[in-house]
């Protein structure tokens, strides 16, 4: 169970990191490139730790996936960015992509 919380944390790492990459201002601000850099130390920091016992593929596969509906939300909401019916639809096909894995796949593990 804690190999899940540690892709967890992996996961909301990298949501931390990529979303305060526009406030870096290309890395010339100090303080929110700090948190950028050190965010991604502890997303991979956290990935592999998850690695002893996830499948790498898996691993990634949720994490990717995630981040990536992590992010567009995180900026719909910080930075206004618009969503359309094919994002929020793309959006849940990964979502989908990633509780069939969990749930069917064979080599997950559980």
């Amino acid at each position: 169970m804690k190999n899940w919380l540690f892709l967890g944390a992996a996961i909301v790492a990298e949501v931390v990191a990529t979303s305060g990459l526009k406030a870096t201002d290309g890395f010339t601000k100090f303080w929110p490139s700090l948190l950028v850099v050190l965010g991604y130390v502890m997303a991979f920091y956290f990935l592999s730790l998850t690695l002893k016992t996830i499948p790498v593929g898996i691993a990634y596969a949720i994490w990717a996936g995630l981040g990536i509906v992590l992010i567009t939300l995180t900026s719909w909401v910080i930075y206004g960015q618009k969503l359309d019916l094919a994002s929020m639809l793309g959006m849940v096909l990964i979502v989908s992509g990633v509780v069939i894995i969990n749930l069917f796949s064979n080599v997950s593990t559980h």
